[in-house]
């Protein structure tokens, strides 16, 4: 009886902490990370007898916890993915937006700018039609100047978020060394501590979603993480940290590093997965390149359209101003290098000029300076794709890499300026982050305020004398010399000159069917030139003007085209001069709207005739590829949210609470444990019986 007795009440043990168990299931169902559990049991030892073993009872060996190791690892793998995918995905769908809008995008204000210019070309004397070309260029500045606050602003918010992501990142794994402490604890009487082990396993979960993590477990139920490229963010008890901090190479970049003990690394480069990886890759992959791409182009409308209205003539007679800001306004030259805060030498401060020398040759890439001697000499590194070049800043002219130059920062304010710093700070390993373009959407401005100073005039104008009696018509002249409005002096020289030169003459002789023969004349009657053409055809004519033209004084010379068409008399002839009150041409503005289709932005040196894209190509090239990879990254979205889904689905399989199942646990139990309590039951009433027998 007492053997009986025994075996109800170790069913009754079994049940109750059975039923315990599911009830302990069933208030977890909703519980984050929770893994249902159940109960292990097994046969007590039986006991001899002479009609052998006769079992007694039943013991629990074991709370089991429903576990899938392997499912759990995809579930955190693919919340890694799918978080660094969201955070990609959510950054990129407001540059798209941004781009591509009509009323934050640069094309549409490309294309107001040319319609106005058309416009006003059509009565280049009218007024209004130049202020409102005027209107739409301080429009399209505009539009550059909020496309580079928008950008700007995503760089700020992702420096932010690198910040706060990194202090959960902080805190999760200083809570998960908590969590392998106490684990090692409890695990060390032989079982395992179910719900801590869910607890540490939620906090690696949760710690997926900010940065991608490698988990190797121990032999003592403990967890070792690790970030990047294989830096222990935990190892046991011991927890590193992340740490958020201004960029060496560019301060306005905040960088990741791994700080364990004294010791610190940068891990920006290595860090992949969760909103952290996301983060990163987006403004690697998409963000500098997209401001490199608007400040290249910025720079380019400001240095073609200021270009080409230096070679014409605005209402006033006076050669033509430029529309944009200076492309390299003293203001902004140092603006284009970031010194690394390590640099050695007498001044912190010491930076470099950067001055644009060719928009055409300009790329997206940002370049690293390494001084390496200690005479100025020099290297650049194109970030891109790493490829080096040499230079000194004593070099005359200054050594151009890729469109721009670098030189040494001088004190404008003096009559004869001198330089800001000494040698002493550009010595060996000194670096300098270098970006000709990064700056220029905030950079460009519309500083011309008068309409009357738009020169849509060319320089010279070409006359048929009107006692010819031929049929041969001369084209206007096209100046074949340009005028460098980046070089005070040689602009100078040369609008004195084309101001200055006396009308030339061609004079044509005589001639058969085949050919005719000209002569060049200058005022005096002297023949600088001579050379024949084809009657019926059209004749290209280049006539270089010497400096010995004058008086008045010709300081350099130049050329300019003609073009002589049909049939003239020998005798005929037909002057070139200086375009004196010109208010009705238009040649110029004409080649200013030609700009829109010109190939001037990405020219390859090498390869000039087959490289190379307009304003517009070159903006839409942007847009097309930001808007790939938005779409690429909304299908990623899609098929992450997918595979985490479907890897969430298949550990909950294995490891979820099910209601049902638990209810009918529960039940099963239930009576499980009224059974044994019946076998109690029929201990006592033999007992009874036995005891009222004697």
């Amino acid at each position: 009886m007492a053997d009986l007795l025994n075996i109800g009440l170790s069913g009754l043990a079994a049940n109750k902490t059975s039923l315990a168990v599911t009830g302990h299931n069933i208030t977890n169902v909703n519980t984050p990370g929770f893994s249902r559990q159940e109960t292990v049991q097994a046969t007590r030892i039986p006991q001899f007898s002479g009609a052998g073993y006769i079992g007694s009872g039943t013991t629990l060996v074991d709370v089991r916890r429903i576990y899938n190791e392997f499912l759990n690892t995809q579930v955190r793998s693919s919340t890694a993915l799918n978080s660094d995918t969201q955070s990609y995905l959510g950054q990129i769908n407001q540059l798209d937006s941004l781009l591509a809008g009509s009323t934050t995008g640069v094309n549409p204000g490309l294309q107001k700018v040319f319609a106005a210019l058309q416009t006003a070309a059509e009565d280049p004397a009218n007024i209004p039609a130049r202020q409102l070309a005027l209107s739409e260029a301080e429009g399209l500045a505009k539009r550059f100047n909020t496309v580079y606050d928008r950008l700007y602003e995503q760089n700020a918010f992702i420096n932010k978020q690198l910040s706060a992501v990194t202090d959960q990142v902080n805190q999760l794994a200083t809570s998960i060394a908590g969590y392998n402490d106490a684990i090692a604890i409890a695990a060390s009487n032989g079982q395992q501590p179910n719900d801590l082990l869910d607890a540490r396993e939620e906090a690696v979960r949760k710690l997926s979603t900010f940065i991608g993590v490698t988990v190797v477990a121990q032999d003592d139920s403990s967890y070792n993480l690790f970030v990047g490229s294989g830096q222990p963010l935990v190892v046991g008890s011991t927890a590193a940290r992340l740490e958020v901090s201004p960029g060496l190479s560019d301060p306005l970049r905040s960088e990741v590093q791994f700080v364990s003990g004294s010791s610190r690394q940068g891990i920006t480069s290595l860090i992949t997965g969760g909103e952290m990886g996301g983060l990163i890759r987006y403004r690697e992959d998409v963000l500098d390149t997209t401001l490199n791409a608007v400040g290249r182009l910025a720079l380019s409308v400001t240095d073609q359209v200021n270009r080409q209205l230096g070679q014409g003539l605005d209402l006033n007679g006076q050669f033509g101003n430029g529309l944009f800001r200076d492309l390299n306004d003293p203001a902004i030259l140092t603006q284009r290098s970031l010194a690394r805060p390590d640099n050695v030498g007498g001044n912190p401060d010491a930076n470099l000029e950067v001055f644009i020398e060719d928009t055409t040759a300009l790329t997206t890439s940002d370049y690293d300076v390494t001084f390496t001697g200690v005479n100025g000499e020099f290297s650049v590194r194109r970030v891109s794709d790493g490829t080096t070049f040499t230079g000194d800043l004593d070099s005359v002219p200054p050594d151009v890499f890729d469109g721009f130059s670098v030189r040494i920062p001088l004190d404008r304010t003096l009559p004869v300026p001198v330089p800001l710093f000494s040698n002493a700070d550009y010595v060996p390993d000194n670096r300098f982050r270098i970006m000709p373009t990064r700056n220029a959407g905030q950079d460009i401005r519309a500083d011309m305020k008068r309409p009357e100073e738009l020169a849509f005039a060319a320089p010279l104008k070409a006359q048929t004398s009107p006692a010819n009696i031929g049929a041969g018509v001369i084209s206007q002249p096209t100046l074949l010399t340009e005028i460098d409005i980046y070089d005070p002096v040689a602009q100078t020289n040369l609008e004195t000159s084309l101001r200055n030169a006396p009308p030339l003459r061609i004079v044509m002789g005589a001639g058969g069917a085949a050919t005719q023969g000209y002569d060049v004349v200058d005022i005096n009657g002297n023949v600088i030139d001579t050379g024949v053409i084809v009657p019926g055809q059209n004749n290209k004519i280049t006539i270089t003007v010497p400096a010995t033209a004058g008086p008045p004084p010709v300081p350099v010379p130049f050329d300019y085209e003609v073009a002589i068409s049909g049939r003239p008399q020998g005798g005929d002839n037909f002057s070139v001069s200086f375009n004196t009150n010109g208010v009705s041409d238009n040649r110029n503005a004409l080649k200013l709207i030609d700009l829109q289709n010109r190939t001037t932005i990405g020219i390859n040196p090498l390869a000039p005739a087959t490289t190379g894209s307009s304003f517009t190509d070159a903006y839409g090239d942007l847009v097309e590829r930001v808007g790939t990879l938005t779409s690429q990254a909304r299908v990623d979205g899609e098929a992450t949210g997918a595979i985490l889904k479907q890897a969430t689905d298949n550990r909950d399989s294995i490891s979820a609470v099910n209601l049902d199942e638990e209810a009918a646990k529960l039940i099963q139990f239930e009576q499980y444990y009224q059974a044994s309590a019946q076998i109690i039951q029929v201990a006592r009433s033999l007992f009874d019986t036995l005891i009222n027998t004697f």
